[in-house]
């Protein structure tokens, strides 16, 4: 981890209060977006969507059914993170058929992803996508340490009820589930009660067990 990166991920914080005259310049949004597209997934399958919204309207919607977090609104862009509602044969194949487009056919991938299926297609929709949604939140850690070296904040959400964001968004016509939302803006430190506190963490030997 550089020097850098460490300084920022100690300078970022959940915002709790955005400055809505402050918008993300949109080569920064595309970087943080970029970094969700590259972040690691089980057998790279990237098995959810990230919707990028900036319409106030939707936005305004979305506010309503997450606790009246105005972050969502105050802030210039809300990421959602939508994740499969199951794994399914045609969408393995898909994941495979690109693999096969860009790095070419061989007896080995299509083993692999073979035993993915029959590994994934047995088990009920829900387990299928909750192992999905673990890999969105794997996305959304990208998203928050790339905000956070391009000094753009971010607040996480979980606060929210999913069945309606998926309403608003038309999810369930799509096979995705929201899973997560990450409000991006910048801070308003004179209305943000948590702006300039000092960040806590539990102590590394209270942390870490290292097993030699």
């Amino acid at each position: 981890m550089s020097t850098t990166l460490f300084d920022k991920l100690g300078w970022r914080y959940a915002t709790k209060k955005m400055d809505p005259s402050k918008k993300v310049p949109q080569e920064k949004v595309d970087q943080i977006v970029e970094a969700v597209r590259m972040a690691p997934t089980s057998s790279g399958t990237q098995p959810f969507r990230l919707f990028v919204i900036t319409n106030p309207e939707v936005r305004a919607k979305i506010r309503e059914v997450a606790w009246d977090q105005a972050q969502i609104t105050d802030g210039s862009h809300l990421l959602v993170f939508a994740a499969w509602d199951d794994y399914s044969e045609e969408r393995i194949d898909d994941v495979l058929h690109q693999m096969e487009d860009e790095r070419g056919k061989n007896d080995m991938l299509t083993g692999y992803y073979d035993n993915l299926k029959a590994a994934y297609l047995p088990r009920d929709a829900a387990t299928n996508h909750a192992h999905a949604a673990h890999q969105a939140y794997i996305g959304l850690g990208f998203a928050l340490a790339a905000a956070a070296e391009l000094e753009v904040d971010s607040t996480p959400m979980e606060g929210f009820d999913p069945d309606a964001v998926d309403e608003i968004l038309g999810l369930k016509e799509k096979g995705l589930h929201a899973v997560t939302l990450l409000p991006l803006g910048y801070r308003d430190e004179s209305g943000d009660w948590l702006a300039g506190m000092k960040k806590v963490r539990k102590p590394r030997e209270d942390f870490v067990t290292e097993i030699a």
